[in-house]
């Protein structure tokens, strides 16, 4: 069989009996198929790569040769973590070829480098403050960037989570819902009242009957369908509403939706909220990924440098 039938039918695996989301399906196929892309080169003209090919010498070179390579679309080197991503999902196909008794590399030889964090970027809760009075809310448009940006830093949805919201998504009165986040994980999501007030005023604005609860209201729609995501905002889009206003309230951070979910999480913890509360509201599966925050909202670290550090003159 060839490898990339074999490669097709492990997306199919993944996506049916693992039940991972078609976003993480495509991006397997992309990187699978860049292997396939960066090892052609060591096979004879009109060869496929078979599975017993991969040896541990042509992962080095896959490697050396990803390392290098640069998007078309940018022209820039892949980072450090989607390298990563791209070594998982290979790694992830070598695991499943081992399972159905396919010869070809051990996938513990796939050795993944060590992540490096980032630096954690989040607003101050007068930084959100900012950001809301930058808005004009006179127009539909306006009420819902200011919907948007409350709900975002309200309840810590990701923005996948927060674009993918219909009409009778939320409950305003109950001021409380549900969403799916990763790995079509359930959890539940609350809002304070003022942001429940503020959807409700641009829900009121609006005289259409589309499911979304956030439009996109460009001139340049799409032709209508009835799939419920007619003139549905994308990422991009609420990314640069985010963008716009960002500059408008004169913030120099670099401020993208995640920021606002990052916020969330950081005032919570800075007002005495426990991590594993956080870890549940922001629908982390490992606790390790919530303590991204704890070294900067640690009260007891400011009380240490308070009580003994040297005062200058």
């Amino acid at each position: 069989m060839y490898i990339s039938d074999l490669i097709n039918e492990f997306l199919e695996y993944v996506e049916i009996e693992r039940g991972r989301s078609r976003h993480t399906i495509d991006n397997y196929a992309l990187y699978l198929a860049r292997f396939l892309e960066l090892t052609s080169e060591d096979l004879p003209e009109g060869k496929e790569l078979a599975p017993k090919d991969i040896t541990p010498e042509l992962l080095r070179r896959y490697r050396l040769r990803l390392n290098r390579f640069k998007d078309n679309q940018n022209k820039e080197h892949l980072s450090a973590l989607t390298q990563t991503y791209h070594l998982i999902a290979l790694r992830g196909f070598l695991k499943y070829l081992a399972r159905r008794g396919v010869e070809s590399l051990d996938p513990s030889l796939v050795e993944l480098p060590r992540a490096v964090k980032k630096q954690v970027t989040f607003l101050h809760y007068d930084e959100v403050q900012r950001l809301l009075e930058s808005i004009p809310t006179d127009t539909e448009t306006g009420l819902r960037d200011r919907a948007i940006i409350e709900l975002l830093f309200s309840g810590g949805l990701r923005v996948s989570e927060l674009i993918g919201l219909n009409r009778d998504s939320i409950n305003l009165g109950r001021r409380e819902f549900m969403v799916r986040g990763k790995g079509s994980k359930d959890r539940p999501i609350f809002i304070d009242k003022t942001t429940a007030e503020h959807i409700g005023e641009y829900l009121e604005a609006r005289t259409d009957s589309l499911p979304a609860l956030f439009l996109n209201n460009s001139k340049n729609q799409r032709v209508p369908d009835t799939s419920g995501d007619y003139r549905r905002l994308t990422p991009r889009s609420v990314e640069r509403i985010i963008e716009k206003y960002t500059k408008l309230a004169g913030i120099t951070k670099h401020v993208t939706p995640h920021t606002l979910r990052h916020s969330f999480a950081t005032d919570l913890l800075m007002n005495g909220a426990d991590l594993r509360s956080v870890q549940s509201m922001l629908g982390h599966a490992n606790i390790s990924t919530t303590q991204i925050y704890t070294h900067i909202t640690d009260p007891h670290l400011r009380e240490i440098h308070d009580k003994f550090h040297s005062e200058t003159n």
